[in-house]
């Protein structure tokens, strides 16, 4: 199924890949984006959804001084975001506050609080504990993940501990599930490694191969979600790991990100390189009174958005407005959308 176009637009200046709700931000439906440009200084943007909902503000303009591959807002703290750059020969990670009067200012600019310096890999991804406040960051290179200690009021940050994926594995990226502070999900080439922080060892693994993307079911326990290339969306038990429960087909081409809806049970957001999101209602949310009756077949595909002309590799739900979502497509377009149209049985 595909719906009319019923976006609210936002254009950045240059090529793009993430984007992040700014949940903290409890006042605004806020999200963060960055940009992906090797010749030109890139941006961080602050937009904001307007209050009735017709248009994309930009609330905050900050320059960053290297390609934007991964930007994460702050659970807890509305100005606190995470970032990994390249500068195009080599990758590091940083902690930024955005300046407090920053509305005020001709130029704000961007204060680090704290690098994460002691990477010897190419750095995928910095993860917050997505749960509440927690004074730990994760960060995920090729060959290891590194548990951090911060101290924002201090800007220090210190590596706690750390451990090799092994010679075999390179590690892609990473999830932190949001009902265990202590577990933490790796993918590698042919799997999902699920990793205990107190101990720093692996305690589990899934099968599946080219893993893109993944995340935990922030309202269900023991569900993960994983995007496969080719293979499409595959919902997990992880008390039964050998197989998963669903299978979604994904998209036409690679699937690239998922995101599970942290209010409404079962609501996915997939995105991919065939330039489209797709919104899937999984089955195992029928019970909830989603669909007509529980034991009836339907199709999981609620909606197609296809107002892209390039890849989309980043989608967010707003936390503060779960009904929203903001897509990036690569060449720097965000779309914003409401799903109320499909949670008239909610």
């Amino acid at each position: 199924m595909q719906g009319a176009s019923s976006g609210v637009g936002y254009g950045l200046k240059y090529q793009a890949r993430c984007i992040s709700d700014v949940r903290a931000d409890t006042d605004h439906t806020s999200f963060l984006t960055g940009t992906l440009s090797l010749k030109e200084e890139n941006e961080v943007h602050l937009i904001r959804l307007s209050s009735g909902g017709t248009e994309l503000v930009c609330e905050g303009l900050f320059s960053h001084p290297n390609e934007i591959w991964d930007l994460r807002s702050c659970p807890f703290d509305q100005r606190i975001f995470s970032t990994v750059y390249s500068s195009g020969e080599s990758f590091g990670a940083a902690v930024w506050q955005i300046p407090e009067l920053y509305g005020q200012l001709n130029s704000p600019q961007l204060e680090k609080i704290a690098s994460l310096d002691s990477l010897v890999g190419k750095i995928n991804c910095v993860l917050w504990w997505p749960s509440g406040k927690h004074e730990k960051l994760i960060s995920i290179d090729q060959e290891n993940i590194f548990s951090w200690n911060l101290d924002c009021s201090k800007k220090v940050s210190q590596v706690q501990s750390q451990e090799s994926a092994g010679m075999l594995h390179y590690l892609s990226g990473g999830a932190w599930d949001p009902h265990d502070v202590n577990a933490v999900a790796a993918t590698c080439e042919s799997s999902v490694q699920f990793w205990d922080l107190r101990t720093m060892k692996k305690t589990n693994s899934i099968e599946c191969t080219h893993v893109h993307d993944l995340e935990y079911d922030t309202r269900k326990k023991h569900i993960l979600v994983t995007a496969e290339d080719e293979s499409g969306i595959h919902i997990w038990d992880l008390r039964m790991p050998k197989v998963p429960i669903q299978e979604l087909p994904g998209h036409a081409h690679w699937t690239w990100t998922v995101r599970c809806n942290p209010e409404y049970d079962g609501l996915i957001l997939s995105a991919g390189t065939d330039s489209t999101v797709n919104l899937w209602l999984s089955s195992s949310s029928s019970e909830d009174g989603m669909v007509e009756s529980p034991t009836k077949r339907f199709n999981p595909l609620l909606n197609t958005y296809t107002d892209y002309e390039d890849c989309v590799y980043s989608v967010a739900w707003s936390t503060r407005e779960p009904w929203i979502f903001a897509s990036l497509s690569y060449d720097g377009r965000v779309v914003v959308e409401s799903v109320k149209p499909y949670l008239s049985k909610k």
